[in-house]
């Protein structure tokens, strides 16, 4: 869902307005963090949803000093100290904060809003970034993983989120996506020592993903979705050279070809998936390799977004063109009982089918076959398992971050109650409260 753009030269011009502690030479995977809240804040009234296994905490309690969660637990069993702030959500029903796998902050398509953004500076992206990242986090979605950004743009957002100058989800990223030339992506590197160096040069960057282009694209004008385009070489070298390095490889990817063959290297996670069959599913089931479905983008919910930013007509008949077996390889991957992680490769806040993508992505999740508990650990838990910070996010456990949302419902049961989301915290900070509070 990608398409290249101009190369601008003013990052280092971002970076010193966004980063103004980190040396401008190189972006770095190592950031201050910002303060963290200080005092006692107890959240009181509400029932509590346990992801890994659906039980629930009616009348509970969530203790959270600073940014972490310090109990959870009924309001007989746990003790709130005299000066804590009390946040009353009786009625309401507390999830951990969602997880999207699958986005890009700096997204730009074919069609009229795209082209407008052609020609858009350095500083322009990243401000419109740090606003597409803001609206996310008030659309409950409290971590995201990113990729592919343009310019070093994702590691200047992350750092000035990190450092409290920029509001928005935690981040993990994959800096640009690196692709063979025309291929699908815009870090373009051909043969074994330009994609090891491509490689590398992302990981220097502050990459904590790889992200590789193995197939066709949707937003392609030319080829097929399904074509596989890197030699076996260059595939290898790719994921050989992110492993060694301790980096895990997510790949974009249609083609059944490209998947058997990356399959077999070692790779760690597929984006979309189009055109996979019940073979690689198979093995990704078996191997326990990861499946970011982004179900949204081929559904017919999606056409909303299509048509708002002009999409052109060929364009479109890619997508119609791609449904039918994008749903198919989602049922037969929720039949396996592959790893899936939610992700929408739309904005997370963008609106679809009457509610968010991101919401949205779950709820195709269940007409695929999930039950609504599978469907939100899809969107907590196992995200948090694929990024590796599952003793920090995806659950409301003590010692996790506080990244809390609280919707009219239990989404264990029916996860339509994402819909009716209303309240955001992220690391103990409030960042969205429809109801004033006390």
């Amino acid at each position: 869902m990608w398409r290249r753009c101009k190369r601008s030269t003013l990052l280092a011009v971002v970076l010193a307005s966004l980063m103004p502690t980190i040396s401008l030479a190189v972006p770095t995977a190592v950031f201050t963090q910002a303060s963290a809240p200080t005092g006692t804040v107890a959240i009181v009234g509400a029932s509590v949803v346990n992801v890994e296994d659906g039980s629930t905490i009616p009348n509970a309690v969530v203790l959270i000093e600073g940014d972490r969660i310090k109990a959870v637990g009924p309001a007989a069993a746990v003790s709130v100290p005299a000066d804590a702030q009390k946040i009353r959500m009786d009625g309401k029903w507390l999830a951990p904060g969602l997880l999207n796998m699958h986005t890009h902050f700096g997204l730009k398509l074919p069609g009229p809003a795209g082209a407008a953004l052609e020609n858009e500076t350095d500083m322009q992206l990243v401000l419109r970034m740090a606003d597409n990242a803001r609206q996310s986090l008030y659309a409950g979605v409290t971590t995201v993983r990113l990729v592919g950004e343009e310019h070093g743009s994702d590691f200047a957002l992350k750092a000035a989120i990190d450092n409290g100058t920029a509001l928005g989800p935690r981040i993990q990223t994959a800096g640009e996506i690196i692709a063979t030339t025309g291929g699908h992506g815009f870090l373009e590197a051909d043969g074994t020592a330009e994609l090891a160096k491509a490689v590398r040069q992302q990981i220097k960057n502050g990459a904590t993903w790889i992200k590789v282009a193995i197939s066709g694209g949707i937003s392609d004008s030319h080829g097929s979705i399904a074509a596989s385009t890197m030699t076996h070489e260059e595939m290898q070298t790719v994921i050989e050279v992110a492993h060694r390095n301790g980096v895990k490889v997510t790949a974009h990817n249609g083609s059944p070809v490209a998947a058997d063959e990356a399959l077999a290297l070692g790779i760690d996670c597929f984006e979309h998936a189009y055109h996979l069959t019940e073979k690689q599913l198979r093995t990704m089931q078996a191997k326990g390799t990861w499946l970011v479905p982004t179900a949204v983008v081929t559904d017919e919910g999606a056409m909303e977004f299509f048509r708002k930013i002009g999409s052109p007509p060929w364009y479109l008949e890619r997508v119609k063109s791609t449904r039918e077996d994008h749903l198919k390889m989602l049922r037969t991957a929720v039949k396996l009982g592959v790893n899936i992680a939610l992700g929408t490769d739309q904005f997370p806040f963008e609106p679809n089918a009457g509610t968010t993508a991101t919401v949205r992505e779950a709820e195709l999740y269940v007409s695929a076959g999930m039950t609504p508990l599978q469907a939100l650990q899809a969107g907590t838990l196992k995200p948090a398992t694929l990024l590796g910070m599952e003793k920090e996010v995806g659950s409301l456990k003590p010692g996790h971050y506080a990244d809390i949302i609280a919707v009219n419902a239990n989404p264990a049961q029916d996860i339509a109650a994402l819909r009716t989301l209303s309240f955001v915290m992220k690391g103990g900070q409030v960042v969205r409260h429809d109801a004033p509070l006390p």
